[in-house]
């Protein structure tokens, strides 16, 4: 459950420190005085979108941190765990800083974290009930999602999802490849033509390099083996060869080292080069020998060479290019696959749609069992509700049949809410029902209902009892105070009869200090609840009967 709220610099807060309790918390003040302030803080700690309007004005920042009790909630600890986010034992404290730039960091247990991993964090922490929580109802995803979480078959609804997008993507590559099937066969009979002939080539890109290297050695052996002559009758046969007059300078340098010894370091490099120039000799003599002037191997490589040039040329791309060509017709082939897939594809479309319907009758199956029990509960919270007489229904409305299909992602039906307002009425739909006093107790009584099987410790309600007052709002405080045995509960109200109700109460004020408006909230004792009751029931002037009217809610709620 929640421990502790700290708020700074955040719209019209300066500096707050809130130590929670467990029970039904109700949150009251005069209006505008930011009793929804504390909501607004705590989202934005949860991950929700923040802009650089909450950071108070002249302030550099705004932070909110939130410390959670979870020594109760093993699926928040494995889910820290995973995401490698652990704190202190039993402990979660989530940190949010804006800027006034509007840029913001969050933080899990004073690591770095997203603001995807705070809204996940946050979803099994608490639950926010919000004011305008019936406009949301009335949309018909709402009402699917409720009644599904409701009856805790959320998984099975997302494997009904997967399932159907899987048959789907079958069904469009089916209908895609029988309606195409003239065109497919053509295509395929023209890439395994064009497959044929490339592997026929026998032609791979490490294969290039080396015959152009052999072609322009072949092409050039005439000029090469001239080239070779020269050399070595430069180098040792001419008559006045290197290698000749070489010999002779070293031999009268070796016979003048006997009269000057300082001839030595020249005589070293002349029998260096000597040695050199013979090496050369050998290398030129056996590159001779194996030179190849074959005109025939000429012709063949020339021919060769034409037949990769005309290849590349028809394909359109570079020589080296054409096995990345023929690779990606065989893949090209594959995805066209064989005469014989269409009707694989056939069976595994027919196989992908039993599985879907097989999932969807069994979630058809939950959420008609839930559907009843959820009917029944939220009929009976109405006749609290200052709806005598009124009744809920869940309809489970079977989707029509587009295509020769029925069913969708979401499964074979449409969810759909129905209320009677009155006696002898009939059901419609929620979304048609006029009264927003009407509406707002229908979402409250839903809201309770749903929030009974809530796996999070703490349900927060933001004035969702707007709209009501008298004999109802006092039966939604003790709807409210009975949540409160079983969960955390705090509520921002503006109904005596609810704050009455709560087992902690807290005031929301705000006043103007050095020039700029500050919000406060202050923990009531028993003669401060009975002043502020009194505040909520008698307005601007409190008198003597107001009070004692104010003390008697009080007692009677206890």
């Amino acid at each position: 459950m929640l421990k502790f709220l700290s708020i700074r610099d955040f719209v019209i807060v300066s500096s707050l420190e809130l130590n929670f309790s467990s029970g039904f918390t109700a949150l009251t003040g005069e209006t505008g005085a930011g009793k929804s302030i504390l909501i607004d803080a705590l989202s934005l700690a949860l991950g929700e979108r923040g802009d650089a309007s909450m950071v108070r004005n002249g302030c550099e920042r705004a932070e909110v941190a939130a410390e959670f009790d979870i020594t109760a909630l093993a699926d928040m600890q494995a889910w820290l765990r995973e995401q490698e986010l652990e704190g202190d034992d039993g402990v979660c404290l989530l940190r949010r800083v804006l800027d006034a730039g509007g840029r913001s960091r969050g933080f899990i247990n004073g690591r770095s974290a997203t603001l995807q991993q705070m809204r996940e964090a946050g979803d099994r922490l608490l639950d926010i009930h919000g004011q305008h929580a019936h406009q949301s109802l009335l949309r018909p995803d709402a009402q699917r999602l409720l009644l599904d979480g409701y009856a805790g078959i959320v998984d099975a609804a997302e494997k009904v999802a997967a399932l159907y997008r899987g048959w789907q993507t079958l069904r469009s590559r089916r209908i895609s490849l029988s309606e195409n099937a003239d065109a497919v066969a053509a295509e395929r009979e023209l890439l395994k033509f064009q497959g044929n002939e490339l592997q026929g080539l026998g032609f791979n890109a490490a294969e290039w390099d080396v015959l152009q290297a052999d072609h322009a050695r072949l092409a050039h052996a005439a000029s090469l083996l001239e080239t070779a002559g020269f050399g070595l009758e430069t180098l040792s046969e001419a008559d006045t060869a290197c290698l000749a007059q070489l010999n002779a300078l070293t031999a009268r340098i070796r016979d003048g080292m006997q009269h000057d010894a300082g001839l030595g370091e020249t005589l070293r490099m002349l029998e260096s080069a000597q040695a050199e120039l013979q090496e050369a000799v050998y290398a030129l003599r056996h590159y001779q020998q194996r030179l190849d002037t074959d005109p025939q191997r000429l012709r063949e490589q020339e021919q060769r060479i034409q037949s990769v040039m005309d290849a590349a040329r028809k394909y359109r791309v570079a020589p080296e290019q054409l096995d990345a060509a023929l690779q990606r017709i065989k893949a090209r082939l594959a995805e066209l696959g064989g005469d014989a897939d269409l009707a694989g594809l056939e069976q595994q479309e027919k196989s992908a749609q039993q599985s879907y319907v097989a999932a969807a009758q069994a979630l058809s199956a939950a959420r008609k069992k839930s559907a009843g029990k959820l009917a029944r509960e939220i009929t009976a919270a109405l006749q609290t509700l200052a709806m005598p007489g009124g009744s809920f229904a869940v309809a489970l409305l079977p989707l029509a049949q587009v295509d020769g299909i029925s069913g969708n992602a979401y499964g074979l039906e449409a969810i759909e809410f129905q209320v009677a307002a009155n006696p002898g009425v009939p059901l419609r739909s929620m979304a048609k029902v006029a009264s927003g006093g009407e509406l707002s107790r229908i979402s409250l009584a839903i809201q309770v209902a749903a929030s009974r099987i809530a796996s999070v410790p703490t349900l927060i309600f933001d004035e969702v009892d707007s709209g009501i007052g008298g004999r109802v709002a006092e039966i939604v405080g003790q709807l409210l105070k009975k949540l409160g045995k079983d969960y955390q509960v705090i509520c921002v109200t503006h109904l005596p009869q609810v704050a009455a109700t709560a087992d902690h109460q807290w005031q929301v004020s705000k006043a103007v200090e050095g020039g700029a408006t500050l919000s406060h909230i202050a923990v009531l004792d028993g003669e401060q609840r009975v002043e502020e009751i009194a505040r909520m029931l008698g307005g601007v002037k409190i008198t003597d009967t107001t009070r004692k009217h104010a003390a008697e809610m009080l007692g009677a709620a206890a």
